[in-house]
């Protein structure tokens, strides 16, 4: 018997199981939350609340326009869509419980004989399908928010540094077939790139992939393992800001010189930034392999692959100019886009010091203005 054709078969099931769930209890309109705006700003290609979902209004558009592009329809398209989202979230969850079922049973080389086949798919639908009936995941699964397809991107990410696992095991010292192996990783953070334009939620992915990657390439200590965990969280802090606001921050600083300094149109200093941004990749993978510095090559395509999904995000500008009805913070520029990426709109309120509950406020701050150009 062969356990990938049997894992992968079982696998579908599941998916068409939970997906054939959800659709059937699916909303038939919207729910009394964001679920309505999120369905509006789909319909129309609008711009929901800070920090957007570019890539969830997208899709949800694609399927508004698979059910016939009517307003009275729209609602149950986005849900629908989330249904199967969530329903191959379940696949995913299935194929990550197998793997390690595999792994724990008799180890990545070996094919399991019937009994442990049984075994494995056993633990993944028992697992898998619990899941799939939880409450939490159940309801988000059936009406028009972004956690079922954050969800989805979540499961696709971790899915993925496991099929490096795999590869990784199977490779065993062969330098070619590890290197082979990463291209999963720099698919992980593509999936995460894309992730940031439904929800941040599957950044979260970033520490456990990286305590991943630790248990395979290196021998185990505490130690070390404490310093994986730190490096992972500071991963994670990292595209949280450089990458989502930072690299936007600084093309627009770029694009604010061009126009007042420079006399060019708008958004030319914003391109520029990001073509530079290409070149400098660019040299820096030719000076990878030159030096043979394949941490450094394994970064760069992580981080060019990253900055591909997260483009999703100059769709947000683009309709932003075509001044839809729903226009949260009007992002048609750069520097607007800073402030919806960063909610500042919300303000802040510190979790370890600061005020508490009961007190009373001490006086009044003007909000910041923002002048562009």
């Amino acid at each position: 018997m062969n356990f990938r054709k049997v894992n992968n078969i079982a696998g579908w099931v599941v998916f068409f199981i939970a997906s054939l769930v959800y659709i059937l209890t699916a909303e038939m309109r919207g729910s009394f939350w964001d679920c309505g705006e999120f369905v509006s700003a789909c319909y129309k290609v609008q711009l929901p609340h800070p920090p957007g979902a570019p890539l969830f209004v997208l899709l949800g558009r694609f399927f508004i326009v698979l059910f016939g592009d009517n307003p009275l329809t729209a609602a149950k398209a986005v849900n629908v869509m989330n249904a199967i989202a969530s329903g191959a979230t379940v696949l995913f969850l299935f194929w990550t419980i197998t793997h390690f079922a595999r792994k724990l049973l008799i180890g990545s080389h070996d094919e399991p004989n019937l009994l442990q086949t049984y075994t494995v798919i056993g633990a993944g639908l028992v697992g898998a399908l619990a899941y799939a009936f939880s409450d939490s995941f159940w309801y988000s699964a059936v009406e028009g928010e972004v956690y079922a397809l954050s969800s989805f991107f979540t499961g696709l990410a971790f899915w993925a540094i496991l099929k490096w696992e795999h590869a990784n095991d199977l490779a065993g010292n062969n330098r070619l077939l590890r290197n082979r192996a990463d291209r999963w990783i720099i698919f992980l953070f593509f999936a995460l790139g894309l992730s940031i334009g439904i929800h941040l939620l599957g950044l979260l992915v970033i520490p456990a992939a990286v305590m991943v990657y630790y248990y395979n390439r290196y021998a185990y200590t505490r130690k070390g393992a404490i310093i994986a965990f730190i490096i992972g969280c500071i991963l994670t802090g990292l595209v949280q800001v450089v990458v989502i606001k930072w690299s936007v921050s600084i093309a627009g600083k770029f694009d604010i010189f061009f126009v007042n300094s420079l006399n060019l149109p708008f958004f030319s200093g914003f391109a520029f930034f990001f073509v530079l941004l290409a070149v400098l990749v660019w040299f820096g993978l030719r000076w990878a392999n030159k030096n043979n510095w394949s941490y450094l090559r394994l970064g760069l395509w992580c981080f060019a692959f990253m900055m591909l999904g997260y483009s999703a995000y100059l769709t947000t500008m683009e309709r932003s100019n075509a001044d839809p009805s729903l226009d949260m913070n009007n992002v048609d520029n750069p520097m607007n886009l800073v402030y919806y990426l960063g909610r500042e709109q919300y303000g802040s309120q510190p979790i370890l010091y600061g005020t508490h509950f009961l007190a009373q406020p001490t006086g009044v701050e003007d909000g910041k203005i923002r002048l562009l150009y």
